[in-house]
């Protein structure tokens, strides 16, 4: 005996006890949707430095050799039409006779028929119509984004794990109250059990009692099934290795400290705007009017100026030269679709605007809201805290009208029924209120 309970002692401290801090970090850590997001701001920020590179001269080098079947550059050439009587008599006493009977016929000449051509340029953009300077600050934008959107990633895993987490912590302790009360009927059991024997109860008594401990036993596998399955959940959101764990409960489900003051409906005016919805809206918003900008600025001139460095030996002869030159770029067709894009783009404007005081109302109303529901979830812990006075009175005054003879079997178990049902509803508006709290300061951008 003394063995099994050495061993039960030791199974119990073998457990991994998880606190609610710990459960987050590595929710966070191994949360697939929160790694994305993660991922994401990473994605946005090289973007940014993509663009950034953007003001930097561009610089390109090509080289290319060929060869032709015929030269790019013929000509054909009759010397005798270039000779003048003066030259043909000087050229015949310096020249031999078949000299001068070829330069009286047309000459074919070909040129380009191979060569090496190579070159390097730097373009330096002046003025591209503001789409370099936009289009950083777009990037920017979107990085921000990318952050924002992290954060609500961090608020959906948070209030996951506040649930599961809360959920778990209600069911171990209904589990402690199936215990209090199973050890309650197993007195009950006993006293009437002995009664019985000595013919001063009826044995219906005892079936009463019989039953509604089948009724706990009952219980206990649904919970047991229940915290169960609530493990293996946790276990897959927070990256869990094991089921042998519980969760610790900081606060106790009677005591006072919920964590902070309860809000006044009120009193929340504006607390969302610093909340990651109304940035991400206000954002929509600039993002719309850079684009307005990105495409007014296809549509203006563009200037850049470059230099470069050539080579080439298309003349048989290697020849490298440098060259500075200066380009400008006017979209005239443009124009006729681009005024309209650029219409297109206001409009848009307009709807992240309209979009982001509409939201804005609905992300108020939600603080209001979620204020409303932790006051009502607060004075409902209240009521069961009084219930659970009351009923602790009822079950003590009952027992000691069972044993003077004064009330039945049926009231006793009633009374012992009304006792677990006020505990057990404590538990669940406790973790209710928790949770409650979590959607409430979440709203407010905490």
């Amino acid at each position: 005996m003394i063995w099994a309970v050495l061993m039960g002692f030791t199974a119990i401290n073998a457990q991994t006890v998880y606190n609610l801090e710990q459960l987050k970090d590595s929710a966070r850590n191994n949360n697939l949707k929160f790694q994305n997001a993660q991922l994401s701001v990473e994605a946005a920020t090289e973007q940014r430095k993509e663009v950034f590179t953007k003001y930097f001269p561009n610089v390109s080098a090509v080289g290319m050799a060929f060869r032709t079947n015929n030269g790019m550059a013929e000509l054909e050439i009759d010397p005798s039409g270039m000779i003048t009587p003066e030259i043909g008599a000087t050229l015949s006493q310096m020249l031999p006779a078949e000299a001068l009977s070829a330069l009286a016929n047309p000459m074919s000449l070909e040129l380009m028929k191979k060569g090496r051509i190579a070159g390097i340029t730097a373009l330096q953009p002046v003025f591209m119509g503001g789409q370099i300077v936009n289009g950083n600050r777009l990037a920017k934008v979107g990085e921000e984004v990318s952050q924002l959107q992290l954060q609500l990633s961090a608020n959906e895993v948070d209030l996951a794990t506040e649930q599961y987490y809360w959920q778990l912590v209600s069911l171990q302790e209904k589990q402690k109250t199936l215990d209090v009360v199973d050890s309650l009927l197993s007195v009950i059991y006993k006293d009437v059990d002995v009664a019985v024997k000595a013919g001063v109860a009826m044995r219906n008594d005892l079936l009463q009692v019989q039953l509604r401990l089948n009724d706990i036993e009952s219980q206990r596998v649904k919970l047991n099934n229940g915290t169960a399955v609530l493990k293996l959940l946790l276990m897959q959101h927070c990256g869990l290795s094991g089921d042998d764990f519980t969760v610790e409960n900081p606060d106790g489900l009677l005591s006072q400290n919920f964590g902070g003051e309860i809000p006044a409906a009120d009193s929340t005016s504006g607390d969302y705007l610093n909340t990651a919805e109304y940035h991400l809206l206000q954002k929509q918003v600039e993002a719309c009017e850079l684009q307005r900008k990105l495409t007014l600025g296809k549509n203006l001139p563009s200037v850049a100026v470059g230099a470069g460095l050539n080579y080439h030996n298309l003349l048989e002869n290697d020849h490298t030269f440098g060259m500075i030159f200066a380009t400008v770029s006017v979209p005239l067709t443009d124009w006729w679709g681009g005024s309209h894009a650029v219409k297109r783009q206001k409009i848009a404007i307009r709807k992240a605007e309209q979009q982001l005081t509409d939201n804005a109302a609905m992300l108020d109303i939600r603080v209001k809201k979620t204020a409303f529901d932790v006051q009502e979830a607060r004075q409902q812990l209240d009521i069961a805290l009084r219930s659970v006075e009351q009923s602790t009175e009822n079950l003590r005054l009952n027992s000691d009208y069972y044993r003077a003879g004064t009330c039945s079997m049926s009231d006793l178990l009633q009374a012992q029924l009304l006792y677990q049902q006020s505990v057990d509803n404590v538990t669940d508006k406790y973790t209710e209120l928790r949770t409650k709290l979590v959607e409430y300061r979440q709203a407010r951008g905490e």
